[in-house]
């Protein structure tokens, strides 16, 4: 993954570019678009952004399918399918996936700090799986930043 970078960064990239975001969050719950929402000149690329915590709603919203919640509800396959099902849904030109266990207890087998997350687009794929410490909050910002290095390693190609 690139060097980490800041929704600063990532907002004149993505202007420069002509290009917009969206945002499909579960363990983030918002925090990545609301990132992204204060930073100034956001309006001309960010699109919007849907919180699907439970399953349900990342089938019904996200297009999630069952096979990729069959590989468990973190697992990379679901975080691309919500980075593609938040770009599709919400006519963004990127998507940016985020699932994971914020604690404090383990969820579906997977430890606190077990995260994944994904950003889709044009240039393809990218994906991460983080194991991050802290409490909720500290896990929770880390999969924020974390985000921005996906998203400039698919802005450059890396």
């Amino acid at each position: 993954m690139a060097e980490a970078t800041s929704a600063s960064d990532i907002v004149p990239l993505l202007v420069d570019r002509g290009l917009t975001i969206a945002t499909g969050e579960s363990i983030t719950a918002g925090l990545v678009a609301g990132t992204l929402a204060e930073v100034p000149g956001c309006s001309a690329v960010l699109r919007g952004g849907v919180v699907a915590y439970q399953a349900d709603v990342k089938t019904a919203l996200l297009g999630v399918s069952a096979s990729a919640l069959d590989q468990g509800i973190v697992s990379r396959a679901v975080a691309v399918a919500m980075a593609q099902g938040a770009a599709r849904v919400l006519g963004a030109d990127i998507g940016i996936g985020t699932t994971g266990v914020a604690g404090p207890e383990s969820h579906d087998g997977q430890p606190v700090g077990s995260v994944w997350i994904a950003a889709a687009g044009a240039g393809g794929v990218r994906s991460a799986h983080l194991s991050l410490t802290g409490d909720r909050a500290q896990i929770r910002c880390q999969t924020v930043e974390a985000c921005w290095g996906l998203v400039s390693d698919l802005l450059t190609g890396s």
